[in-house]
């Protein structure tokens, strides 16, 4: 199961997802906010429980990118039993101190406002000129599967933003779950995640991803389905 991130979709990341299904029975799905399923507002915790409501009964590999892997990490904790391994990409365990989560709260309320506000082509427009993106191929149908809706993705991020996230690195260290944590070579900020991540979670693994920053899926697509497919489950 792959969960996509902040404005994608389930048809997301078509190259890295068509070599992936060579191996694996892939599956996706529109998390809450985006896609057909943006009228669902719900947080971290209640989209993992929607999620176990709806995926298979035996025990599968879990991966998700940026949002995706927050999901999968609150999934991880709430239903160790499901899963076999689970990969993150790009994946952070929260912000440790309050004020700090507070400040980011507010940051994703006024992102959420600017979102109402201009509509969703313009706001794609700048969310993906961020310097995180910049190294991102040209790929127009990428941007056609971004998500349309903008009162869901508006939502998502108050109900599901980074601010939103709980610490996670005291769960984190009872979390005995193979774990295959990926991130962007070029990506410093969440190359420091994955660090962090490796630190906290007692059977974790970290590999980067040469000459790729954010998004490595989409910028590496081989490289990353590649590693993954390496992945076998326990």
């Amino acid at each position: 199961m792959w969960l996509h991130g902040f404005t994608q979709t389930k048809d997301s990341a078509h190259r890295f997802c068509t070599i992936l299904a060579g191996t694996y029975e892939l599956l996706t799905l529109d998390l809450p906010g985006h896609g057909e399923s943006a009228s669902i507002s719900a947080s971290l915790n209640e989209t993992a429980d929607l999620l176990a409501d709806a995926l298979p009964t035996e025990p599968f590999i879990l991966g998700g990118y940026s949002m995706g892997a927050r999901v999968a990490l609150h999934f991880a904790l709430r239903h160790r039993e499901r899963l076999t391994r689970l990969v993150v990409l790009s994946a952070t365990p929260g912000l440790r101190d309050e004020a700090e989560r507070t400040r980011r709260r507010r940051q994703d309320d006024v992102l959420a406002d600017r979102i109402d506000l201009i509509g969703v082509d313009a706001f794609l427009d700048e969310w993906l000129a961020q310097p995180m993106f910049a190294s991102l191929p040209h790929d127009p149908e990428e941007r056609a599967a971004r998500s349309r809706d903008a009162s869901g993705l508006s939502d998502s991020l108050r109900r599901s933003g980074t601010g939103t996230q709980s610490w996670l690195g005291g769960a984190l260290t009872s979390l005995d779950l193979p774990t295959l944590i990926v991130a962007g070579a070029n990506d410093h900020k969440f190359v420091g995640e994955a660090q962090l991540l490796d630190d906290t979670l007692p059977n974790a693994t970290v590999t980067l991803i040469a000459h790729a920053g954010h998004a490595a899926h989409l910028e590496r697509p081989v490289d990353v389905a590649e590693l993954i497919r390496d992945v076998q489950p326990q």
